[in-house]
């Protein structure tokens, strides 16, 4: 776990160190869950590509001139033991990843708020396999690093990032739940996908609120529903079919949310409906997408019959 060393110390420096230790037992213990990941990790780490560009909207890893034939296709196998691709476009030398989310498109939504991440300490919450962390990589951060609970997102990173070579990025199989142990460390932190999980929203936002250093910023993006009203919508047990969703804002209850962890100046600076074109099934992404999770009689409802999810980016300053 380097990348502590390129953090302000932390108070709770040796509670990190525990639990890292923890989690690096556990996820290296010798059973097939956590071999069919870190097997496939290990195979793909020992390339190194020559070219990365992660400056498009598909994040590049080595071209295919860069290995054999018979090499490119043992790469592809070994990317395909990832299988489901939640986040991307990536091309890893040469091999194609078509993610089931379009990721690039979220980006693209939230370049005009970026701060300045010249020079940064910066953290993902919830960072899946990394895309947004190498989207960021181009605007050359101090460190960034990933908190991914998932074993299947942690070895794909690990992967990715050792291909690319790119030092600066990190990744911990820690949750939004240990971000309190990082009090005023991070300048930027990006929470996309993630509130909605949690039973205690604004705990969770007084929490982050806390890690970032005085004038650092909040990058939010969450499902939603639509409204103009301070209103959030709690399931009886799904919403679009996911397990373990709890509250469910519209925008501005989102944005009242983050003025009570702190956050004086939080701006709803996006919102739209989602759409199949944006989260849909791939050959890299086999299983129910967006387009099963609604009422099959009116897209404009879920299949339990809630409002169909928005999303909506916001952000705010400590």
């Amino acid at each position: 776990m380097d990348y502590l060393a390129k953090l302000p110390v932390s108070p709770f420096h040796d509670t990190i160190v525990a639990e890292h230790k923890a989690k690096q037992k556990w996820v290296n213990q010798k059973k097939k869950g956590f071999l069919r990941y870190r097997e496939p990790c290990e195979a793909l780490s020992r390339f190194r590509a020559r070219h990365v560009d992660c400056s498009g909207e598909t994040v590049i890893i080595g071209d295919k001139e860069e290995v054999e034939k018979q090499e490119q296709q043992w790469i592809r196998e070994n990317l395909e033991a990832f299988m489901p691709w939640r986040k991307g476009p990536f091309s890893i030398f040469g091999t194609d990843i078509d993610a089931e989310w379009r990721s690039e498109r979220k980006w693209q939504r939230l370049v005009p708020r970026l701060p300045d991440l010249q020079g940064k300490v910066i953290a993902d919450i919830g960072c899946s396999n990394g895309y947004y962390m190498f989207r960021m990589a181009p605007y050359n951060p101090a460190i960034i690093v990933g908190f991914e609970p998932s074993v299947q997102h942690y070895y794909c990173f690990q992967a990715l990032r050792n291909m690319a070579g790119l030092r600066n990025l990190h990744i911990d199989l820690l949750g939004v739940e240990h971000i309190g142990l990082f009090p005023e460390i991070f300048d930027v932190i990006f929470l996309m996908g993630v509130i909605y999980h949690r039973s205690s929203p604004v705990d969770v936002l007084k929490e982050i609120f806390k890690a970032l250093k005085p004038g650092g910023t909040l990058l939010l993006e969450s499902q939603a529903i639509p409204g103009e009203e301070p209103y959030a919508l709690f399931p009886e047990k799904t919403y679009a079919k996911v397990p373990g969703t709890y509250f469910v804002p519209t925008g501005k209850c989102l944005q009242h949310w983050m003025q009570r962890a702190g956050f004086e100046d939080a701006q709803l600076f996006c919102s739209h409906p989602m759409s199949e074109k944006e989260q849909r099934r791939t050959k890299w992404m086999t299983f129910e997408s967006y387009s099963d999770f609604l009422n099959p009689q009116d897209s404009s409802l879920t299949i339990e019959g809630y409002p169909a999810p928005f999303r909506v980016f916001l952000c705010g300053t400590k």
